[in-house]
């Protein structure tokens, strides 16, 4: 039986992504006039069907595609993470979407040499979702690739620039004002500042209701969680202050879990002595045995946009460019003890 060529064999012979040799084929810009002429001729020589015609579409455009996912391997290390979470949510919805996935994870040598990925490298996907924060330097020699990119739960300086994100600064602002409804007004923050942009903009959430109610945050009140430069969370970042608040704002469950154990070695109770909140309602099983109130993040539905928006880039579709923004909800445990009763 005579093999079906399809666009990326196309675009393996000629070295090109499979996105230009779908431009090509359907008579778009964004290639010189001589490449257009070397794409058509192969694929006639090849005897490439359009996948229209071979299953009766009315549609002129190949509307399959292999996308890459990539993420630092910090961000999976230690435990079933958030992002691996992530990761399997994104694969998922592309394959329902009749589309392959590549998924690389990057490592800190590869990212402190600007070492690209071999997905890139080898001309394997039309289009890349990276998941959680890279580095600009390394970002910016990515885009020399010339392929659709999109970033899901972080968002670079630049303006024109694809994204999916949860409500960081919304979600906090949420958990603080969460807290002073159940009467806490001393409370603190845990989570390193500009390690991540999400971290800090959870910050910022929480110091505007703190500012709304009149409270200056106290810097004592400020834990780390992690190395700034290398993402390493560790509960030894912690160093609990001698005045402790009656409560305090976590950037993440991993977070709020580890500061949980840290209190109870230093012999406070949660809730009873001090109150814990954290945010997007994903922990490891076993690695907490306290229900943990936290604000939860709508991970099914950002992996559904950032697949749909990225897709439509591939196709030439509208689609909402720019900054998404996912909002979430409170979801109430037993970490916080309500002061007003």
């Amino acid at each position: 039986m005579k093999k079906t060529v399809r666009m990326q064999d196309i675009a393996d012979k000629l070295g090109v992504s499979t996105v230009t040799v779908s431009k090509a084929l359907a008579g778009k810009k964004g290639m010189s006039e001589q490449l257009r002429k070397e794409i058509e001729e192969l694929a006639a020589k090849m005897g490439y069907t359009p996948i229209e015609r071979r299953r009766g579409f009315k549609t002129v455009v190949d509307t399959t595609f292999p996308i890459g996912i990539i993420v630092a391997e910090r961000h999976m290390a230690k435990y079933v993470s958030f992002y691996g979470n992530l990761q399997q949510l994104v694969a998922t919805e592309i394959a329902a979407k009749g589309c392959g996935s590549f998924l690389e994870t990057i490592s800190d040598e590869m990212i402190n040499e600007l070492r690209m990925p071999n997905i890139l490298r080898e001309s394997k996907v039309a289009g890349v979702i990276v998941i959680g924060s890279l580095s600009e330097q390394y970002l910016d020699k990515m885009s020399k690739f010339k392929l659709p990119v999109i970033y899901l739960d972080f968002s670079e300086t630049t303006a024109c620039a694809d994204a999916v994100i949860s409500n960081n600064f919304y979600g906090a602002y949420t958990m603080t004002n969460y807290l002073f409804e159940k009467g806490h007004k001393k409370i603190g923050y845990v989570g390193t500042l500009l390690a991540t942009g999400s971290i800090t903009d959870r910050f910022l959430g929480y110091e505007k209701a703190m500012m709304e109610h009149e409270i200056k945050p106290n810097k004592n009140w400020v834990l780390d969680d992690r190395d700034r430069y290398t993402g390493v969370m560790d509960d030894s970042f912690m160093k609990l202050p001698k005045e402790m608040p009656t409560a305090f704002v976590c950037n993440c469950d991993l977070t709020a879990s580890m500061l949980i154990g840290k209190l109870r070695d230093a012999g406070y109770r949660v809730p009873e002595d001090v109150s814990i909140v954290g945010y997007d309602n994903f922990i490891y099983p076993g690695l907490c045995d306290i229900g943990i109130t936290t604000y939860d993040v709508d991970t099914k539905e950002m992996s559904k946009r950032v697949v749909h928006n990225l897709l439509h880039n591939l196709r030439n579709e509208h689609y909402q460019k720019g900054l998404i923004i996912v909002g979430g909800s409170v979801i109430e445990r037993d970490s916080v003890k309500d002061l007003t009763v």
